[in-house]
C-alpha cells in the first residue's frame, strides 16, 4: 500500500457534512489511537445543514458524460473551479508524554487525505526549559511532522519561546527561546501564497514593548510590535487580489480578558482588507467559534496537548480541522484524532481476523460457590484467551461487577498475544458476606481486544463472560403457584453446550408452551445449526428435527395444531430408528431415521432457535414451562398422558420446571444441575 494513494472515507464524509465523528481515546502506552465510535440510533436523529451555498454545477456535455442507457434524468456535473484543502493542528504540549503518539496518529490520518499543506497554531514543544532540553523536544516534534507528505508551517506559542532555568527567569537570554525557534522552526512571523490564497503566520508573544516581559496573563505583554504591524499591513496590501486570506496565531486574542484590547487594531486591519476569510488560534485547549465583520474566528483544542475530555462532542478533545477552499467560500470540519479508517488496510485477512475476534469465547476454568449468607470463599479462576488470527492482539482482561461486594485480585491484566498463540490469565475471586438483596449483581470477565497492524490498532467490541457460579446452596423452595418463563424479543434461556452431556443414541425433548401467537419460523427448544436437534412451532405447526446420519430426520405436523393463548405439551422422540412428534400426548407425525447424531458446541436455547454464533434467533413469544431433555425414548405408541410437572430421574439430562429463581438463576432439577441465568426472560405465573 502506498501512503500517497490512500483514501480516508471518514474525511470525505466530514468535509461533506461539516460534522465530526465520535471521540477517539488513545491507549496509555503511547501507541496508536483506538476508534471509540459507539454511536446509537438516537445519535442519528439529528442532522446537519449546510453553511454555504450549493456548489456550482453545469449541464452534462458529451465530452464529460456518456451512457448507452435512456433516462429522462439529467445528472448535473460538478463545476471545474479550482479547490483545495489544508489542515490545521492544535496544541501539542501541556499534556502527558504520550501526546507525541497522538500527534503521530494525526499525521498518519492527514497523510490519508493528502491536503495541500498543514498549519499549526503553536505550542509545538513542552518548553519552559533550557536549551538542551528544548533542542531535544524540537527534534522530537520535527521528526514526527517530517512524516507528513505535504509541507507544514509552524506558528510560535508560549511553550515554544518561554525560557526557564533552575531559578526561574534568572539568567534568561534576550528573547528567551526566540532565537532557537527561528533557527530551527522558522520566522516568528511570515506569510506565503498558495493558489491565489495568502496564509499569514502572526506572533502573539512578543511581550511587553517596554520591559520585554513575556506573560500569558498580562494584557501589557500581549501586544504586537509596530514592526509586526507594519509588516502585516504590507502583506495585506500584497494579498489584496487574493481569493482568500487566512491568519494563524497561537493566542485567541480576540477573546480579550487577559489578552487586553490590542487585537482590536489587528481585526480592524483584517476587516478593512475585505478578503480575510478566517483566523485560527489555539492555546485554550477547547474549540470555540466566533464571527466578526464577516471574518470567522476558529479556536482549536489539542492534538496531543493536555485535554480534560469534559465534553468531547462540545470541542474538548484531540482533533484537527480540515478546511476546503473554493472561490467565494470555505468549508471546515473538525475531525477527532483516531477516527479515520484506511480502506486499503481492510484486506480479507484483516476483516476475517476482526470478525473471528469479535465472536471469541472466554472459557473460564473453575467455579465460585456462593453460600446462603452471600459470601464466596476465595476461588482461583483461569481464563484461556486464544488468538487464532495472523495478527498480534493487545488484550485487557478485567474482572468486573456492579456489585461492590465482589473482590477481584487482580481486577484486570494486560498483555499482547502473538498471532496463533494462546495465553492463560488467573484471577482470585471472592465476595464479602452480606445479604443477597436487590443490589446483588453477577461478576463477569470482560475481554477488550485491539487487533494490531503496523499502522493502526483496530478495536474489537468487548466480549463478556459471566464468572461461573455454583448457586445450588441457594436453591429456593418450590413456588406455591405454577410458574413459567416468558420469552420473546431476545428473551430466552441459553444453556451452554459444555454444561450438560446428551450421549449419542435415543433422546426425548419436550416442553409445555402457551403462545401469544405464532410466526413463520419459531424455535422452542433448539440446538440446531446443520446438526443436533430442535423443537419448532412455526405457524402453529410443530416439528421435531434430529440430525442423524447425513441429514435431518424431521417429524412435522401436516397442519397447524397449536392454538394461541392455550397450554400445549409438545414432545419429540428419537428411538434410534424413528423420529416421532407428539402434541398433547397424541402422535401427530413420524419419520424413519437412524445413524449417529451430528453434534455441535452451540448452546441449547429455550424460547428460540440458535444461530451459528450461539445467539437466540427466530424467537417464541409466550410462556414456556417444564422443559425436559432425556437420554431415552420416553414415549411410544399412539397416545400418552403428559405430566404437567416432571419429577427428576436418572434419564433426565436437563429438567427446568421453572419453580422459582434466585439471583436471576433458574434451576435444573436433573442430575446435571445446570443452573442457568434468566437473562432477559422473566419468571411469571403460569396462568
Amino acid at each position: 500500500m502506498t501512503r500517497r494513494t490512500a483514501i480516508a472515507l471518514s474525511a470525505l464524509l466530514a468535509c461533506a457534512t461539516g460534522g465530526a465523528p465520535a471521540l477517539a481515546q488513545h491507549d496509555d502506552g503511547g501507541g496508536a489511537l483506538t476508534p471509540r465510535n459507539n454511536t446509537t440510533d438516537r445519535e442519528h436523529t439529528r442532522h446537519t445543514h449546510q453553511h454555504n451555498p450549493d456548489h456550482p454545477t453545469v449541464e452534462p456535455t458529451p465530452d464529460r458524460y456518456t451512457t448507452n442507457r435512456t433516462s429522462p434524468v439529467v445528472l448535473p456535473l460538478p463545476g471545474e473551479q479550482d479547490a483545495f484543502c489544508f489542515v490545521v493542528f492544535g496544541d501539542r504540549t501541556g499534556g502527558p508524554d504520550e501526546g507525541v503518539a497522538v500527534l503521530k496518529d494525526a499525521i498518519r490520518e492527514v497523510n490519508l487525505i493528502e491536503p495541500d499543506l498543514v498549519m499549526t497554531v503553536g505550542d509545538l514543544v513542552q518548553g519552559y526549559n533550557e536549551n538542551d532540553l528544548w533542542m531535544k523536544q524540537m527534534r522530537e516534534f520535527k521528526s514526527a511532522m517530517d512524516e507528513l507528505i505535504c509541507p507544514w508551517f509552524p506558528v510560535a506559542g508560549n511553550h515554544d519561546v518561554y525560557w526557564r532555568g533552575p531559578n526561574g527567569l534568572e539568567g534568561k537570554p534576550q528573547g528567551e527561546h526566540e532565537h532557537e525557534y527561528e533557527m530551527y522552526f522558522g520566522p516568528l512571523w511570515y506569510a506565503f501564497e498558495h493558489k491565489n490564497c495568502w496564509f499569514i503566520a502572526l506572533y502573539s508573544d512578543e511581550g511587553n514593548p517596554e520591559t520585554g516581559e513575556k506573560s500569558i496573563s498580562k494584557p501589557e505583554s500581549q501586544r504586537m510590535s509596530e514592526e509586526q504591524f507594519r509588516w502585516l499591513e504590507s502583506v495585506l496590501d500584497k494579498a489584496k487580489d487574493a481569493d482568500h486570506v487566512f491568519a494563524f496565531l497561537h493566542h485567541p486574542r480576540w477573546r480579550k480578558g487577559n489578552y487586553g484590547d490590542d487585537w482590536d487594531r489587528v481585526h480592524e486591519m483584517l476587516a478593512k482588507a475585505g478578503n480575510v476569510s478566517a483566523v485560527f488560534a489555539g492555546h485554550i485547549h477547547q474549540m470555540k467559534y466566533d464571527e466578526q465583520d464577516g471574518i470567522e474566528y476558529f479556536t482549536l483544542a489539542t492534538v496531543g496537548g493536555h485535554q480534560t475530555f469534559d465534553a468531547p462532542r462540545a470541542g474538548m478533545l484531540h482533533h484537527f480541522n480540515i478546511v476546503t477552499v473554493r472561490k467565494g467560500q470555505i468549508a471546515t470540519a473538525a475531525v477527532p484524532v483516531g477516527e479515520f479508517i484506511d480502506p486499503r488496510e481492510l484486506t480479507e485477512q484483516l476483516t476475517v481476523a476482526a470478525t473471528t475476534l469479535a465472536g471469541a469465547a472466554v472459557p473460564v476454568a473453575g467455579e465460585a460457590k456462593i453460600k446462603p449468607d452471600g459470601s464466596v470463599a476465595p476461588t482461583v479462576l483461569t481464563a484461556t484467551i486464544a488468538n487464532p488470527t495472523g495478527f498480534d492482539v493487545d488484550i485487557t482482561l478485567a474482572a468486573e461487577s456492579d456489585d461492590s461486594r465482589w473482590i477481584f485480585e487482580p481486577d484486570h491484566t494486560h498483555g499482547v498475544i502473538p498471532a496463533g498463540k494462546t495465553r492463560e490469565y488467573s484471577f482470585r475471586v471472592s465476595r464479602m458476606e452480606d445479604s443477597l438483596d436487590r443490589a446483588y449483581r453477577p461478576a463477569e470477565l470482560v475481554l477488550s481486544q485491539d487487533l494490531l497492524t503496523e499502522a493502526f490498532r483496530y478495536e474489537i467490541p468487548p466480549v463478556h463472560a459471566e464468572i461461573p457460579l455454583d448457586v445450588h446452596s441457594i436453591i429456593p423452595p418450590r413456588s406455591e403457584g405454577e410458574l413459567a418463563i416468558r420469552t420473546g424479543d431476545g428473551a430466552a434461556l441459553v444453556i451452554p453446550s459444555n454444561a450438560f452431556n446428551l450421549p449419542d443414541g435415543p433422546l426425548t425433548v419436550e416442553a409445555w408452551l402457551k403462545a401469544d401467537g405464532f410466526n413463520r419460523r419459531t424455535g422452542l427448544v433448539c440446538k440446531t445449526e446443520s446438526s443436533d436437534y430442535g423443537l419448532f412451532v412455526s405457524n402453529g405447526k410443530p416439528e421435531f428435527s434430529v440430525f442423524v446420519g447425513s441429514a435431518y430426520a424431521s417429524a412435522e405436523a401436516e397442519k397447524p395444531v397449536l392454538q394461541p393463548d392455550r397450554w400445549h405439551h409438545v414432545a419429540g422422540v428419537f428411538d434410534g430408528s424413528e423420529v416421532r412428534l407428539y402434541v398433547d400426548g397424541a402422535l401427530v407425525a413420524r419419520v424413519p431415521g437412524s445413524g449417529s447424531r451430528k453434534t455441535n458446541n452451540l448452546p441449547l436455547v429455550i424460547g428460540a432457535d440458535v444461530d451459528g454464533n450461539g445467539n437466540p434467533t427466530s424467537p417464541f413469544t409466550g410462556l414456556v414451562d417444564a422443559v425436559r431433555v432425556s437420554r431415552t425414548a420416553r414415549y411410544s405408541g399412539e397416545r400418552f398422558q403428559p405430566a404437567r410437572r416432571f419429577e427428576p430421574d436418572a434419564d433426565a439430562v436437563l429438567l427446568f420446571n421453572m419453580d422459582g429463581e434466585a439471583l436471576g438463576y433458574v434451576f435444573d432439577e436433573s442430575p446435571t444441575k445446570a443452573a442457568t441465568r434468566l437473562g432477559a426472560a422473566a419468571l411469571v405465573p403460569a396462568n
